[in-house]
């Protein structure tokens, strides 16, 4: 009765929907009516409203959608979807300001005379306006107005015209900053917990351990991710248009003819290029850039734009009068003023300690006026001129509601969805499908590119993605990042703007053109862009670094960036530090025995040894890589055989588990069932299909291979080995490096050493006559003094011997006594440290910088540029963990 219900939801909602019937309403409605609905039934035939619900009870999944929304979106941390109504507003703000029309006119001018140029010109301008406002609505709009009369009037073809605008105007799904990516990152965020948890619960069934290694999990992804993943991908496809637009006008030149432009390319048209061009591509820069760079969060970025975009609204809609450009020009200078200030100096409200320091933040506070003048003076003029601004905010409002109230009715839907079983319905056809992890995603693709034919953006994503996610992301198979899967969907929901018969696009697009572009022209028009964008869709899913690579080197790099030692990052340092080791092992090998032929005689003799014992450490390196070059190669070599059969028990193991979780619930259902004779037809029901999955398990276990048991232990026993070696590998590496990293602390604080000689010296007269407080405050600030040099551990602990013994009655002699001892110890070691200083600091330097990046790479704070860039190249290839489930 579950599946009754289930497809009565589907035929609501799917009515709801092709009726025209607001989404926002369709799908709430059609969860609360189809949970009523078996409430209902339940009651009438069952005596219980919550017989027809697959788990749970009517009044959980009726209020289950709600809890849902108001549980994540109320979290501090799930702040993501702040950024919607700033970028929403950007773009509306820039599309009121006739940004779109001055870049389109000047683009057509500049691309004109190249075969082709119009159309590439209205891609260029899509791409531009698809990073600056990201909203296809007005951008097939504008350039639908302003593009398509001077396209038709300089003889392209209607279903290029109509194709490449239409096509051009969806940039915006994909280059950020998108909605689309938006949403989608914070539905995959909750995705990525689902499947961390299930993947989790399949390594502890495979290998009995209860602590999944972090490497083997599944990354989570945020906004800034999925623009960073996105950034490429969309380039490749204004790439792939505008290849396509010219490639046609030299074959068919008669579609695409070139513009001659009747003005000059002089200085004064450049300066129009660049003014019109500058703007937006600096919006742009502050935009992606911060995010980028770390500098900003998605949503400081969001109000970075939004800001911009009120300014560079305040000037345009001032164009031709006298002072239109003071307000940008002194918001600007201010943003000028205020990063040279917070370079050059460090600028702390709590700590003004010199009169230079009131300077700058006297200056600061000015720089920071200034800018709020002239964004608030540029906001008075939106506000003043045509009534911009209250336009802009209205339809802001409008917009983020509708994406909001949308989510809402989608956490319904999904729960609705649930109740009756739907998600256990699709994990089950899909994780039962041959062929693995691709068979299921190119299902999905093609389920979502169909159903882009019917639905808007924003119900895919909140609809399809939560169900299906979580079971691709699950797959350790493929082992996807939540980034690589978002940026595919994205792209593939891009296509729903132009698929007919519901592509808004092209209903955008129908809006604006005259009588004489025929429909069916644009319905034409758009089938050549897309197919670019399954091609697109294809490049990035055979490409997965295009996706992976950006997101994993910002990472990297950045200041907050994980150390070397971060055990997701483990397989790849290895892999870098080991074909370091091979090709530099000559040169690593002599400074190796160089270090051995330091004279060391100025060292303790405790300090002589452990550096002795980390030199052979080091040496011993070379052993130890060799030995894990053998591990994993007979690992492998195994493997190969192996693999198949692992495969194919882990695939038998699936269909038990889900049987096990089949007799569970019968088992339960049986339970609950009463002593009343009219529930006897249930009884023999269940108990009958109970009997059914015990022979059903029997055979299947029957299936499984004989030597199955052999030839996992041989495996694990591989596996044991590989794990152990490079175990062994880590600790030697990092013995043998942070011991030389503690001598040269230690003998490098000497100049530390040298500043308390002083005070050293004159101790035991600092203390005499004092009181045995005052005393004791004396010694207590030398100790902590002394305890923040490195390797004092002996001064410091005869100072604090000395304070214990003070506290005894008549202690003064006693405490005298320790004190020469601390003295000695002192002079001790700021002897040998002095000479060490001169005689071994420099060799040991020499070699700690011959080994820092590779023996000693674990122990850094984080990884030099060079590497990380080669980590991020790494990472960013995804790696099959089949044979660790």
């Amino acid at each position: 009765m579950e599946l009754l219900f289930l497809a009565l939801l589907i035929a609501l909602m799917a009515y709801a929907l092709g009726s025209g019937y607001p989404v926002a309403f369709a799908l709430p409605g059609s969860a609360i009516i189809s949970i009523g609905a078996a409430a209902l039934c339940g009651y009438i035939f069952e005596g219980n409203i919550d017989a027809y619900f697959a788990q749970g009870s009517a009044w959980q999944w009726l209020s289950a959608g709600v809890t849902n929304f108001r549980g994540i979106y109320w979290e501090v941390e799930r702040d993501t979807l702040i950024a919607i109504p700033l970028f929403i507003f950007m773009g509306i703000m820039l599309q009121r300001s006739k940004l779109a029309e001055d870049l389109l006119v000047t683009m057509a001018q500049l691309f004109g005379p190249v075969p082709g140029g119009l159309g590439i010109s209205v891609v260029f301008v899509g791409a531009l306006l698809a990073a600056t406002t990201g909203i296809v609505g007005a951008t097939v709009v504008a350039m639908g107005l302003i593009s398509l009369p001077v396209m038709k009037r300089n003889k392209y073809a209607d279903s290029l015209s109509t194709g490449t605008i239409a096509a051009s105007g969806t940039l915006g799904q994909i280059i950020p900053p998108s909605i689309v990516l938006i949403i989608l990152a914070d539905q995959l965020a909750s995705a990525v917990d689902q499947a961390s948890t299930a993947r989790k619960g399949l390594y502890k069934v495979a290998t009995g351990e209860f602590s999944m290694p972090t490497a083997f999990d599944i990354g989570s992804t945020s906004a800034g991710e999925m623009f960073l993943g996105a950034f490429v991908p969309g380039l490749t496809l204004v790439v792939l248009y505008m290849v396509f637009i010219m490639v046609l006008a030299l074959i068919r030149p008669d579609m695409a003819p070139s513009v001659r432009y009747d003005g000059k390319f002089d200085r004064k048209f450049f300066f129009k290029v660049a003014i019109t061009l500058i703007p937006p591509l600096s919006l742009i820069f502050l935009v992606l850039g911060s995010i980028i760079t770390g500098v900003a969060t998605v949503n400081q970025a969001g109000a970075i734009g939004a800001a911009g975009a009120l300014i560079m609204g305040g000037y345009r809609l001032r164009e031709g009068h006298s002072g239109a450009y003071t307000p940008a020009i002194l918001a600007l200078s201010s943003l000028f003023v205020l990063a040279t200030l917070t370079t050059i100096f460090h600028i702390n409200v709590k700590k003004i300690d010199t009169t230079q320091d009131v300077i700058v933040l006297v200056a600061a506070i000015i720089g920071v006026a200034g800018f709020l003048i002239g964004l608030t003076w540029s906001g008075w003029r939106t506000f003043k001129i045509e009534d911009t601004l209250r336009g802009v905010m209205v339809e802001t409002a409008k917009t983020t509601s509708l994406v909001f109230i949308i989510l809402l009715g989608a956490a319904m839907l999904t729960a609705a969805f649930r109740a009756f079983g739907g998600e256990e319905l699709v994990r089950d056809f899909l994780t039962s499908m041959p062929g693995g992890f691709w068979a299921q995603f190119f299902i999905v693709m093609a389920v979502i590119f169909v159903l882009g034919f019917f639905l808007d953006f924003i119900e895919i994503a909140v609809v399809v993605v939560p169900i299906v996610a979580p079971i691709l992301l699950l797959d350790p198979a493929a082992n996807v990042t939540a980034v690589w899967l978002g940026v595919m969907i994205g792209l593939n929901i891009q296509t729903s703007f132009l698929t007919p018969p519901f592509g808004f696009a092209l209903f955008y697009l129908r809006g604006v053109a005259p009588p004489s572009v025929k429909t069916t022209s644009m319905y034409k028009g758009v089938i050549p862009f897309i197919l670019l964008q399954l091609m697109a869709l294809v490049i990035v899913g055979y490409v997965p670094q295009l996706v992976n690579y950006l997101p994993y080197r910002m990472s990297l790099v950045s200041q907050t960036a994980p150390p070397p030692r971060n055990p997701a990052l483990q397989s790849c340092v290895e892999k870098l530090v080991f074909s370091e080791l091979d090709s530099t092992s000559g040169k690593i090998r002599a400074a190796i025995t160089g270090a051995r032929a330091l004279d060391l005689s100025a060292l303790p003799a405790s300090v002589r040894s452990d550096l002795t014992a980390a030199f052979d450490k080091a040496e011993k390196t070379f052993v130890l890589v060799k030995t894990i070059g053998n591990t994993e190669k007979a690992l492998d070599e195994y493997s190969v055989a192996y693999r198949p059969l692992h495969v194919e028990v882990r695939d038998i193991q699936k269909i038990q588990a889900r049987i096990k979780v089949e007799q569970k619930k019968l088992r339960t259902n049986l339970r609950q069932l009463s002593k009343d004779p009219t529930q006897d037809a249930k009884r023999d029901k269940f108990t009958a299909r109970l009997e059914e999955l015990a022979a059903e398990n029997k055979q299947i276990t029957q299936a499984i291979p004989a030597k199955w048991t052999s030839e996992r232990k041989a495996f694990v026993t591989l596996k044991k080995a590989d794990t152990k070696a490079r175990r062994m590998y880590r600790r030697n590496v990092d013995a043998a490096y942070e011991t030389l990293r503690e001598t040269t602390q230690i003998i490098g604080a000497v100049g530390e050493l040298v500043a308390l000689e002083s005070r050293f010296a004159k101790i035991t007269t600092d203390i005499a006559g004092k009181s045995i407080e005052d005393a004791q405050t004396i010694l207590k600030e030398l100790t902590v003094l002394v305890r923040q040099v490195p390797g004092t551990s002996a001064v410091a602990k005869e100072l604090s011997d000395a304070r214990r013994v003070l506290r005894k009655k008549n202690g003064e002699d006693k405490a005298l006594l320790i004190l020469v001892k601390a003295q000695d110890a002192f002079a001790g070691e700021l002897a040998w440290r002095k000479k060490a200083a001169q005689d071994v600091k420099p060799g040991l330097d020499r070699y700690e910088a011959s080994i820092r990046n590779t023996i000693g790479l674990r122990l850094q704070s984080r990884l030099p540029k060079e590497q990380a860039l080669e980590v991020a190249a790494c990472k960013s290839n995804p790696f099959d963990l089949t044979l660790e489930f």
